[in-house]
This record gives structure tokens, C-alpha cells and sequence, in this order.
């Protein structure tokens, strides 16, 4: 079929090219996009959603390493000011100094003293207990939030700057950041130090880079500006990509009032790490996180709570051997979107049903996810949207080719035959077209056929009444009427040649066994009938309008025949040859004067040889004609009259039907006496 293609489209290219074109294309153009950040949304929003489906349930609690004391709404109506005065912190964290935590976190800005208690509280601060306060980073012309003056040139001050991607959603975290002069330590990596220092696990570079930094044993490559779901990213800073293992489940908490009032127990603050951070509404330090969207009735976390969840992160990493999430380099990323665009491009230029192409597009997608899930559980960001979409486009364009190059291929194949062929004909041509094609042309084949042939009677009388104009728009809506009989009986018109019809039943899809070439000779009988019954109604209107009338004789014979193609590669024909289709002409032109067609009564004569009437006869009513040497034929011929279909009677396939050719009729074949005495035969072939 494709070299027959090809024929008819001249440079056309094989499948795996096409593939091979589009699935290179499609690549580029969806790496073209990601480049672009068109895709980081959506990237961005399945990153979330892989964070999500991997964080524990809510039952039970985070990290029991740390523990968040928090300012509510309620302790500050308790102490009746904000910003809480230096005194308060200095008793709050006075309190849990006692307790023995191994780090306190103060997550509440103190650049500008606020008295009472501005003197305890710097004691605390210059002392060696192991207290860190934050500082914010300047940047963009912000002077930034110095941090307390007692703290000054000490390692007990951790910047708390936390980035914000777009939408407001914290996804990463810092170690450090460089103002030009010196490397500023963020808040959760000095509680982090602080808590590791008992165990002699610090900081280091890894060996086999300097430029990255090891916690324990576990380097933390710093994330580049297209690693993860990112692209062109802003890397400036030591970052990394905030993991949230706890998932929605709350780190262990109480509140500034307890601590004051020594509700709280040493055995909820000995040897952890302990921050202090404001939760209440009137004081806006709240984020978004990939965890909270979907997880919380309130969407958005306080900022101490996502410190304590870097903490926890920097706490595993060192003692666990959890390492950031990790990403492939470029070239492997563009590498894997190339080969999901190979994969839908080979899925979409094959030619499936369409239930399977769909269960193999949906599995494909499943397979793209769940690769990319797994490599996420394992440490790795594996792109899902780039790929998706390669596959997805790949596969819908090449479906798409494939689909108008088989409606050019079905154009071409239907133009070589007839542009009368039925529908279920034509799918029927359309569903074997392997079988047609060979070496640019249909081949050959041998078929069972039901030759059909109609000639009209007094064609010279009806001539003679009209001019030639007329006589072409009679013969038009004669041809136009009977075209669509044919056609919906499941014949395939093989020529109009004046007014004369040729129809054949039975190609050209070749036939499987005798009840497919029964149903075409039941077939061909009923559409006899059918034209019978439209030329009537033709004839009354014609008569009518006072033009003349006309009868027609049909012939009809199942025998052997061999399809092919007549003529050039400029031009050819589809064809039909052999001696069933001269038989049937010849038995349409039968005696003229036997059983003449009456315009107004019966205007139609049908007559079918043996090897038709073997098959139809128990559906129809026949009556013998005779046994006659038909016009250049050697053998008899065994002829039947049709007279009209029985009702109700099931049809039988004959077991041992003689299609071959028309020969003498079969020993022991009824004859059907005449049911009008005196036929007027001819003396030659009367039995």
C-alpha cells in the first residue's frame, strides 16, 4: 500500500523518517519552551504535589528534636505590648536555659533595645550559652534588620531570610549568604551547628570539590539555576531545596505564657533545639509551602515553623544521610524529553484501534509520572511536564498525519474504483487495501463475482421523441435514479455505456466463503427487484409530464472472475474479466421477444443462470426459462425468470454451488412450471 502511496505522492517518506523528523522536532520545541519558563508552572505545581503525596499523615508529630515556643495572640494581650520588651525574652530564655536545651533559636528581630530588661537580655546574648538571634540580609537598597549589639562580631547571629518563589510558596532553603565580605551563616544552620557540636559533627568541604559544602558525612550541592523544577534561576547564596519530611504533621509546641510560668517540663526541652517565634495573626510573618496547599484548613505556615523545618532537614542530613534532592545534568534532561518524543512518535505512526492506541497513550503518561515519582523517592528530580508533553505532541501529530494521509490514501484507492460504491463497500475496500496494492497498481485477483446487467428496451423509439439536450437529462435522471439502488444493494457500478448499467457484486474485496457469495447473489435478485419498482414509479410520472416511457431487461450471473487494472501509469482502470460477465450480458440480451418488460404493469425482466439460482432460489419465486446456447457460448445454459421474493423463508447456503461458469444445468435441478401457459419461446430453447 505504500509503494502505492507513493505513487500517487511523489517524495514521500517513510515512516521511521517522518518519525525520526517529528520526534526531533517535537523535542525542540517543547526544550524551546522549558528554556523559555513556560512550563515551570506546571513543573513547579507537580513538584508540590510529589512532596505532598510522599509527606506523612498529620497523625502524630514532627522532628521531637526541636520544639517551637510560640507568641500567640494570647501572650501578648497577656504582657500588654509588642514588640515584647527585652525583659521578657530575657526571663523567657532564662527559663529554658535551665531546662538544658543544646540550642535556643530567637526568631523575633531585637536591632533596637526595648526596655525594661535591655540589660539581662544582653548578658544572655554575650555569654557563652548557646542562644542565636537573627539579623535580616540587606539587599535591593534595603538596609536590612541589624541584629542585637551584644551579639556583634560573635557566632551567635544567623540571618533569616527565607525565599519566596512566585505564588508566595517557600521551596528553598539557604546555608549561607556573601555581602562581599563575609559569608553569613543562616539561622537554622547555627542551631543545626549548635545541636551537632556534642555529637563532632561540623561543616567541611567535600573532597572531591571544595566548592561544596559537607554537613557529616553528606554533601549539599548547592542548587544550580536549572537543577529541580527550575529554570534560569536566581542560585545566588549557598541554596538548597527544602524537603518537608515532616509533611503536615506539627513540630511539638507550647507558648511564651508557659514557658513563663513553668509549665513547662525539662523532659520536653533537655537536648533539643528550641525556637522562639511569633504565630499570632496581628503580626504577618507568614509563608506558603508546598505541604501547606491542600494540607491545613489555614493555607499559609509562621516562619518559625519553616525554620524548624530547615533545622529538622540540616538535623537528618548529618545524622541520616538525607541529602537534598538531587537533579540530572541538562544534556541527560533534554536526552530524556528526546526519547518520550521518539516514544510518541513511533506509538502515533503506527496504525492501531483506537481503544488500543488510547490504552497505550494513557500508559505511557502513567509510566512518565510514576518514573519520575520513584526517582523523586530516591533523591532525584526527574522532569514530568517536558516529557509528557513530548510524548503527547508527538503522538497527537503523528496520529494526525497518519490520519489525513489514510483519508489521501482512502481518495486515491476509492478513485480507482467507481464513484458509485456503497459505504459499507468502500470500508470494506478501505479494511483490505494491504490486498490491493503491489508494485504501484492493484494486482490481480481471482474473485467470485454476481455479474449485473441492465439494458433499456425501445431506447430507439424514446430517442426519437426528444433532441439530444433532452434525451441526455432524460437519460441522466434515469442513471441518477438507479445509481443509489445499486449502491445500497451493495453493488459496485462498473460502467455506464449509453443506457446500459454494469454492476458487479462482490468485489473488490475478494469473498471469504459461500455465505458471502450467496448474500451478494441474494443481493444482486433484491436490487433487480428494487429497480423493477423505481423505474414503475419513474414511468407513471413520466407519463405523466407526457414524456415516453421504458422498460428495462436485466441479466444477472454468479461465476469466476479476475479483477485488476487496464492502461498506463498515466491512466489506468479498475476492471472485472471473465466469462461470467460475458454470460451475463449475453443473458440480459436474451430473446428480446421472451417475457417483454410492460412500462406500466411490470417493467422489468430479470433473468439468472444456474449457478445465481442455486443460490437465491429458496428465498425467491423463479419459473425455468430454458436451457439455451446464449450468444457465443459452446455449452447450454440453464435460464430462471424472477418473479418476486418469498416471505419469511431462511436462507440456505448450497454446500456444493456450481459458480465456475454457466454450463448445462445440474442433474436434477427442478424446473419451475410456467406460471402463464404459452410463454411465447422460441421453438429452439423450449424444454
Amino acid at each position: 500500500m505504500r509503494r502505492l502511496i507513493k505513487r500517487f505522492v511523489p517524495g514521500a517518506l517513510p515512516d521511521w523518517a517522518i518519525a525520526f523528523l517529528v520526534a526531533v522536532t517535537v523535542a525542540g520545541i517543547v526544550i524551546g519552551l522549558r528554556v523559555a519558563r513556560v512550563l515551570e508552572p506546571a513543573e513547579m505545581a507537580i513538584y508540590d504535589r510529589f512532596l505532598r503525596v510522599r509527606a506523612p499523615s498529620a497523625e502524630g508529630q514532627a522532628d521531637p528534636r526541636i520544639l517551637i515556643v510560640t507568641v500567640t495572640e494570647r501572650d501578648i494581650q497577656e504582657q500588654g505590648a509588642w514588640p515584647l520588651s527585652d525583659g521578657v525574652l530575657a526571663r523567657t530564655i532564662n527559663t529554658l536555659l535551665r531546662l538544658r536545651p543544646r540550642a535556643i533559636g530567637l526568631d523575633i528581630y531585637r536591632d533596637v533595645p526595648i526596655a525594661p530588661g535591655t540589660a539581662e537580655l544582653d548578658y544572655l546574648l554575650s555569654a557563652d550559652f548557646p542562644i542565636v538571634v537573627v539579623t535580616k540580609f540587606g539587599e535591593g537598597g534595603s538596609t536590612g534588620v541589624a541584629p542585637p549589639a551584644a551579639t556583634k562580631g560573635t557566632e551567635k547571629i544567623g540571618f533569616n531570610d527565607v525565599v519566596v518563589d512566585s505564588g508566595g510558596i517557600v521551596r528553598r532553603g539557604l546555608l549561607f549568604i556573601d555581602d562581599g565580605q563575609t559569608a553569613l551563616y543562616s539561622f537554622p544552620l547555627r542551631l543545626a551547628l549548635l545541636y551537632l557540636a556534642p555529637e563532632k559533627i561540623g561543616l567541611g568541604a567535600d573532597p572531591s570539590d571544595e566548592g561544596i559544602v559537607r554537613l557529616g558525612q553528606t554533601s549539599i550541592p548547592p542548587l544550580g539555576s536549572h537543577d529541580g523544577p527550575y529554570v534560569g534561576l536566581d542560585a545566588r547564596g549557598y541554596q538548597f531545596l527544602v524537603d518537608y519530611r515532616e509533611g503536615a504533621r506539627p513540630f511539638p509546641r507550647t507558648t511564651l505564657s508557659a514557658v513563663l510560668q513553668g509549665e513547662v517540663t525539662r523532659e520536653s526541652v533537655q537536648d533539643r533545639v528550641v525556637l522562639i517565634g511569633v504565630t499570632a495573626e496581628s503580626v504577618k510573618d507568614d509563608f506558603y509551602t508546598p505541604i501547606s496547599a491542600g494540607r491545613r484548613p489555614k493555607q499559609h505556615v509562621p516562619g518559625v515553623e519553616i525554620h524548624g523545618s530547615l533545622v529538622s532537614q540540616l538535623l537528618r542530613i548529618a545524622t541520616s544521610g538525607d541529602r537534598p534532592l538531587w537533579s540530572p545534568p541538562l544534556l541527560a534532561t533534554w536526552l530524556w524529553v528526546l526519547l518520550w518524543s521518539s516514544l510518541g512518535a513511533f506509538l502515533g505512526i503506527r496504525t492501531l484501534k483506537a481503544r488500543v492506541l488510547t490504552v497505550a497513550f494513557v500508559l505511557g503518561l502513567i509510566i512518565v509520572v510514576m518514573t519520575a515519582y520513584l526517582a523523586f523517592l530516591a533523591g532525584w528530580w526527574w522532569s514530568v511536564v517536558p516529557p509528557a508533553l513530548s510524548f503527547s505532541f508527538a503522538t497527537g501529530f503523528l496520529i494526525a498525519y497518519h490520519s489525513y494521509r489514510e483519508s489521501a490514501e482512502r481518495g486515491t484507492l476509492m478513485r480507482i474504483f467507481s464513484q458509485h460504491v456503497s459505504k459499507e463497500v468502500a470500508e470494506d475496500i478501505w479494511r483490505e487495501r494491504e490486498q490491493f496494492a503491489g508494485g504501484g497498481r492493484p494486482q490481480p485477483r481471482r474473485l467470485i463475482v454476481t455479474a449485473f446487467f441492465t439494458d433499456l428496451t425501445g431506447f430507439t423509439t424514446v430517442s426519437e421523441a426528444f433532441s439530444p439536450e433532452q434525451l441526455m437529462d432524460w437519460l441522466n435522471q434515469y442513471m441518477a435514479a438507479m445509481a443509489p439502488v445499486i449502491s445500497r444493494h451493495g453493488g459496485v457500478i462498473r460502467q455506464y455505456a449509453g443506457d446500459s448499467i454494469v454492476a458487479l457484486f462482490g468485489v473488490p474485496v475478494p469473498r471469504r466463503g459461500e455465505d458471502e457469495i450467496a448474500r451478494d447473489a441474494v443481493n444482486a435478485v433484491r436490487c433487480a427487484l428494487a429497480l423493477e419498482q423505481r423505474l414503475l414509479e419513474m414511468n407513471h410520472a413520466w407519463k405523466q409530464a407526457g414524456k415516453p416511457v421504458t422498460g428495462m431487461r436485466i441479466g444477472i450471473v454468479t461465476g469466476e472472475a479476475v479483477s485488476g487494472t487496464l492502461g498506463s501509469t498515466e491512466r489506468w482502470e479498475y476492471v472485472v474479466v471473465g466469462d461470467t460477465l460475458n454470460t451475463a450480458s449475453r443473458l440480459e440480451s436474451f430473446d428480446k421477444d421472451v417475457y417483454p418488460p410492460d412500462p406500466m404493469v411490470r417493467p422489468c425482466r430479470t433473468l439468472i443462470g444456474q449457478s445465481t439460482h442455486a443460490y437465491v432460489g429458496d428465498l425467491f419465486e423463479t419459473e425455468w426459462v430454458a436451457e439455451a446456447r446464449l450468444k457465443g457460448k459452446s455449452q447450454l445454459v440453464a435460464i430462471y425468470r424472477v418473479l418476486g421474493e418469498r416471505a419469511a423463508v431462511t436462507v440456505q447456503t448450497p454446500t456444493a454451488a456450481r459458480v465456475g461458469s454457466e454450463s448445462t444445468r445440474a442433474e436434477g435441478t427442478p424446473r419451475a412450471t410456467p406460471s402463464v401457459a404459452g410463454t411465447g419461446l422460441p421453438r429452439e430453447v423450449r424444454q
